[in-house]
């Protein structure tokens, strides 16, 4: 949907100026561009002999297709609650055999947690062997981490008990971890009374009797029974009171989607209501999900069809003053939310192996005024984005390479680990949580993870980090890997191996990531100065080609064309030149002579 290249819209924001042409944003690769002589020449490596296979089938938006509605299994999400003995137990094994869920219980979960010797699990240590109570904020750490991992996605969960206070149903909130029904077993206290004085403990087994209910097979068995010390009348009274006061707490919570359910039954009876219970929730958000399909397309259809209208309103084009060092906070956030977008768009489209190249002055690693703190700040904006999504972000830098005296890394990333340790995540814990920091290599994949983020990955002579980022990225599977500002040229070691072992392989490998996101200014040959204009891309839209001009008024930015590829030298040239794309580029030179000739 192509809109006047020509028309153009300036503002002035806090001294900053934009100019905006009328066009949606581009897609991409990777290049160095330099004009020279007043004509633009490509570097860097011959992308048209490394063209990714991402980018080989990139969109190309001819036109919108709306795909039928077919929405597969929504997985399960449950909250069961009940007083001791109400059965809860039983009917968490029975659903877990019938519906797959993977059941959650924070008794489990800080057994396993202690057992393993884990940071979470040390800490909840200490407090239980002080006689207290674990804190909410531990506990619930432990739950988010173990409803985040794969098995949990996949197949649903089952939360077994928890939450048990306000505090704690209101934490869960606040991750966006909410069940699609809470159900609440009901038993009169009498018999749960009856029930848990009446219950015996086979210490051999572990088998749970009822001296009148479910008595033990032999004489022998009934012989070693013993009654648990909080199976005394008085504790049980006392249990239950702490409990009714616990479910009173959190019903405010979950009032909309609490089912009640009469627990003083047959286990089997029971089961069978909880069973309809379950089906019917899982068709109610089958067809709801049918109808946020349906309301996304119909959404989209009308997106394009106000698309020239939001653009004129709403499209700020390309920040002006870019040259000048330190940037606005206003360019800055310009370019953060132009990424995350871009990002964003990307992976929501399937896109698992991208990229982003952004060389302005205080983004480009290779000019001596690369700011890391403004790299750190792009990384944490994706980072916290992903996150508020309920993702598990890793955020990797690459650690020393080669070994003894070889060891190191590349010098404009020194520190950059420690900087992300030491930097402000936010309020709510969200590095720990949901945000890590970890090491570029398969060994810092981790299954909760759901987005990996590589900062500035690049070689250093000698060491080759493709290695490690290859085995990351084959660890990672079909989750989004996303490398920022990333350097992968072949650099030749002291001993010459890196120019000839697996060199190709490495760059077909390097060329397999697509961009998601692509910005870069372009200047007179071996100038940082006046910028001639600029190469911006925005997935999954065209590239955009934009040359600079001083007015009176101020400079502005206009569009000059759009490319579905990044275009090379020649094409950047004759768009400059004002030359059609089909007019025939005659030879100049002694090819040109010998042209004539032959």
């Amino acid at each position: 949907m192509a809109l006047p290249n020509s028309a153009t819209i300036t503002h002035r924001n806090n001294g900053s100026l934009y100019a905006s042409p009328l066009t949606p944003p581009t897609l991409s690769r990777s290049s160095s561009l330099r004009l020279s002589s007043c004509r633009f020449s490509c570097s860097l490596h011959d992308h048209s002999r490394l063209r990714s296979r991402s980018s080989r089938s990139s969109p190309r938006f001819k036109g919108l297709r709306v795909r039928s509605c077919s929405v597969a299994r929504e997985p399960l999400k449950v909250m069961i609650s009940g007083a001791p003995a109400s059965g809860k137990g039983t009917q968490c094994e029975l659903i877990v055999q019938k519906f797959g869920l993977v059941h959650v219980s924070t008794g489990d979960l800080l057994r396993a947690e202690v057992s393993s010797g884990t940071e979470i699990g040390n800490k909840a240590k200490e407090f239980m062997n002080a006689g207290q109570l674990v804190p909410d904020e531990i506990v619930t750490a432990m739950v988010t981490s173990r409803l985040s991992r794969q098995d949990a996605k996949e197949k649903g969960w089952l939360l077994d008990g928890y939450p048990r206070t306000s505090s704690q149903a209101e934490s869960l909130e606040r991750l966006n971890i909410r069940p699609y029904v809470y159900i609440v077993l009901e038993v009169p206290d009498e018999i749960l009374i009856d029930r848990c004085v009446g219950r015996r403990l086979d210490p051999v087994t572990g088998k749970i009797y009822h001296i009148k209910n479910f008595p033990p097979e032999t004489e022998e068995i009934k012989a070693r029974l013993i009654t648990r010390p909080d199976d005394t009348e008085e504790k049980v009274k006392s249990r239950l009171k702490t409990y009714k006061q616990n479910a009173e707490a959190i019903s405010s919570t979950y009032m909309d989607i609490m089912k009640k359910l009469d627990g003083n039954r047959q286990k089997d009876i029971v089961f069978e209501e909880v069973t309809s219970l379950l089906v019917q929730t899982e068709k109610s958000k089958v067809e709801m999900a049918k109808l946020e399909k349906l309301k996304a397309a119909s959404d989209v259809l009308s997106k394009v069809a106000s698309s020239r209208q939001f653009f004129q309103d709403n499209w700020r084009g390309i920040p002006t003053r870019l040259n000048n060092i330190p940037h606005s906070r206003e360019i800055r956030n310009y370019f953060y939310d132009d990424i995350l977008q871009a990002t964003e768009r990307a992976i929501t489209n399937g896109r698992t192996r991208l990229k982003v190249e952004i060389n302005i002055p205080e983004l480009n690693p290779e000019m001596d005024v690369y700011r890391i703190g403004t790299l750190m700040e792009l990384v944490r904006v994706l980072a916290l984005s992903f996150a508020d999504d309920g993702k598990r972000v890793k955020v990797c830098v690459q650690g020393s390479m080669g070994e003894g005296a070889l060891a190191g890394m590349p010098l404009q990333l020194a520190g950059t680990r420690k900087i992300l340790e030491f930097m402000d995540w936010g309020d709510h814990g969200a590095l720990g949580t949901f945000i890590s920091i970890g090491s570029i290599g398969a060994n810092d994949v981790d299954e909760q993870d759901d987005v990996f983020i590589l900062v500035a990955p690049q070689n250093a002579v000698g060491n080759c980090i493709i290695d490690d980022l290859r085995a990351m990225t084959d660890a990672a599977g079909s989750r989004p890997v996303v490398l920022v500002n990333p350097r992968l040229k072949d650099l030749p070691g002291s001993s010459g191996i890196m120019q000839t072992m697996g060199r190709d392989k490495r760059l077909e490998y390097a060329a397999s990531f697509e961009n998601c996101y692509f910005f870069r200014l372009l200047y007179y040959a071996g100038t940082q100065y006046p910028i001639m204009g600029a190469l911006r891309m925005s997935y999954p839209y065209r590239y955009e080609l934009y040359k600079r001009v001083d007015e009176p008024s101020g400079e502005k930015y206009v569009i000059l064309a759009t490319f579905t590829e990044k275009p090379n030298g020649e094409q950047i040239n004759d768009a400059f030149e004002g030359k059609s794309r089909k007019q025939e580029r005659k030879t100049s030179g002694i090819w040109g002579f010998l042209s004539g000739i032959l």
